[in-house]
């Protein structure tokens, strides 16, 4: 459960982004959608998504006494979702200029819409290439993958949300833009792709310190190894981190509402970790 403390910097947080990057909404509102916000990180971080206990906590304690109820809520945050993300990429950037740091971790974790017995009635969504194979676990799932970008404290700094189809080294494009100049990213096997490393390193001079398999073309060295063993264990236990802040199913009526309730996890995260 988050302290006071830390929900009142949170919140300060957010409505100063909000006004910095002059948002405006309607001035007769009771609840400003900085209240909103908050009151939906708490919720991914306190209560497991559910944006009931939330906003019963966010009444009972006196940080939010005229929030609107459930279902008024939900149609507030599906309008102001689009915001969220744009307020972790300003977080992002604000650790990365003040940090300076310079070494980060890619992994992908799947996410399930439905169990797969379930698959033929969902409505969510209804294409093949949401079903993929989580090689780790031996099993198929259908939903998204989430592909996660941390420092090496494990605080996330940049995701992306694919299909459950999609192979993480078709995604490693679009994380290495959100890296400063000169840094070290590393990942697993399943994101090697020589030609984007050489790509990378030549103009971006970013490394990208991907584990090899045996068979690889490009042998890494007993140090290498333990080094990138060493950092890939911290971006996992990151990714055991969100996961414990699941409920047992995520519930959402369409697909924008089950990213958004995903952004919720991650955002919540960032925040609960960088915000002391």
């Amino acid at each position: 459960m988050l302290c006071k403390d830390k929900i009142i910097s949170i919140f300060c947080l957010i409505d100063d982004i909000l006004q910095g990057i002059n948002h405006v909404e309607d001035v007769r509102r009771q609840v400003t959608d900085s209240e909103i916000i908050l009151t939906a990180i708490v919720s991914s971080i306190s209560f497991y998504g559910n944006h009931s206990s939330s906003i019963k906590f966010m009444k009972q304690y006196g940080f939010i006494p005229n929030m609107v109820d459930t279902s008024r809520f939900n149609r507030r945050l599906h309008k102001v979702g689009h915001l969220l993300y744009e307020l972790f990429e300003i977080v992002s950037s604000y650790f990365k200029d003040f940090c300076c740091e310079m070494e980060y971790i890619i992994d992908s974790f799947p996410v399930a819409v439905c169990n797969n017995m379930r698959i033929a009635n969902c409505r969510i969504v209804t294409d093949k290439k949401w079903r993929g194979y989580t090689a780790s676990m031996r099993n198929y799932f259908y939903g998204v993958k989430v592909q996660l970008l941390t420092t090496k404290d494990g605080i996330p700094i940049a995701f992306h949300f694919t299909p459950g189809k999609t192979g993480d080294a078709k995604a490693l494009g679009k994380m290495i833009d959100k890296l400063p100049v000169e840094a070290s990213l590393y990942g697993d096997s399943a994101y090697t792709d020589y030609g984007l490393e050489d790509i990378a390193l030549e103009r971006k001079c970013i490394f990208l310190k991907i584990q090899r398999k045996s068979n690889a073309k490009r042998i890494d060295t007993l140090e290498q190894k333990k080094e990138k063993l060493k950092m890939r264990k911290r971006v996992e236990t990151t990714i055991s981190d969100i996961k414990k802040m699941f409920p047992r199913t995520i519930h959402a009526v369409t697909l924008e509402g089950f990213l958004i309730k995903l952004t919720l996890f991650v955002f919540g995260l960032q925040l609960n970790k960088s915000i002391n």
